[in-house]
């Protein structure tokens, strides 16, 4: 009977402890898209492969509290242009609305969306998105899509550069998703 004590004084010592406990840390933003697997090949459709590639349709869930806007920014982490740290930007996209859980297949380019959203230039030159390139020489490039969830709209326009936007959204960050596609010719 002695030992029965003990051990209900030990369990109880232990649900005491858990009440105090801490509850799990909520899961981190999370970007998806039923277009391919996280780290699989793009489809040409949404590449330069395609003559009229299109963007993929985007999903995201978790979304931190507090949440104002997004930015999604693509970019080819694989390329070193003029044999510096600067990669391939293929898209950037801002202000997106904070209650948004997703984008559309085909976001226009060449144009800012009627939502409030803004595109800027890609590495192309052109407002919008730029399906993946990558030559048929040498291995597949990784096309990483980040989202990045705000306390704040930018203040800034379609002229806005990848480093004005990345400048702006430093230490306005709640939470961020990541999805990764392969792709070369």
């Amino acid at each position: 009977m002695k030992g029965w004590i003990v051990l209900l004084a030990i369990a109880g010592a232990a649900c005491a402890q858990d009440k105090g406990a801490k509850a799990p840390p909520r899961p981190g933003l999370t970007l998806t898209t039923t277009a391919f697997e996280d780290g699989g090949v793009i489809p040409n459709k949404y590449t330069q492969a395609d003559p009229h590639p299109v963007s993929p349709k985007l999903e995201w869930t978790n979304v931190p509290p507090n949440t104002v806007s997004f930015v999604l920014y693509m970019h080819d982490p694989d390329v070193a242009l003029r044999k510096s740290t600067e990669d391939m930007l293929h898209w950037i996209l801002f202000n997106i609305s904070g209650d948004a859980r997703s984008l559309a297949e085909g976001i226009p380019t060449g144009a800012q969306p009627s939502d409030g959203s803004v595109q800027i230039k890609n590495g192309g030159g052109v407002i919008g998105y730029r399906g993946p390139g990558a030559g048929a020489q040498g291995p597949y490039h990784h096309y990483t899509f980040e989202l990045f969830a705000l306390d704040t709209k930018l203040d800034l326009g379609p002229d806005a550069t990848r480093a004005d936007v990345l400048k702006a959204i430093d230490g306005h960050i709640l939470g961020k998703g990541v999805l990764t596609g392969r792709f070369h010719r």
